[in-house]
């Protein structure tokens, strides 16, 4: 089942409990780390899409994980109730990005035609190899892999959910 993040913008998922007083250990999944500095409250949201505000009342990032004692988490059994659910704040509150840039869920859902129109798929999932970003298109038959670099994809428009790539030869042919 799809969380419906529509609002929110997930920034870490709880790993697990750690010690017996209900702090949790999470992933982080921002490229924003600094985010996590002052920051009052979350929003646990579960597989099936429940939402929890959390408080919080210590955060630190160790070894690249946060380290997090929420109010009224108190025991590991507590905290048990939240592990795998997503760490969210609001979309207003998400980092401000350069016009160029684009965040993984802005991505996620949009259309992708060629420049001549042609409906090729939607973006299924965005893939990190090592290189640039690559997009992860459903068409009706197939499923496209297509570099996120600008001399393909020619012109992002997040308010239509659209892309419209420009792909060399034999790109679509796989």
């Amino acid at each position: 089942m799809k969380i419906d993040l529509d609002d929110l913008v997930a920034v870490a998922k709880v790993a697990r409990p750690r010690g017996i007083r209900g702090e949790i250990v999470a992933d982080i999944l921002t490229d924003f780390p600094d985010r996590f500095d002052g920051l009052r409250s979350l929003i646990a949201v579960t597989a099936d899409g429940r939402r929890r505000e959390l408080t919080i009342e210590a955060l630190q990032i160790r070894n690249g994980r946060l380290h997090i004692r929420f109010a009224g988490l108190d025991s590991i059994d507590a905290a048990e109730e939240i592990r795998n659910c997503d760490l969210c704040v609001p979309e207003s509150e998400a980092v401000s990005l350069n016009e160029d840039e684009f965040y993984d869920w802005q991505l996620t859902d949009c259309r992708v035609e060629t420049v001549t129109g042609e409906k090729i798929g939607i973006v299924s999932e965005i893939m990190r190899a090592g290189g640039p970003e690559i997009l992860v298109v459903s068409g009706v038959e197939k499923e496209y892999m297509i570099p996120f670099v600008t001399a393909i994809c020619v012109e992002v428009d997040i308010g239509k959910k659209l892309i419209r790539i420009d792909p060399p030869d034999g790109l679509l042919e796989f």
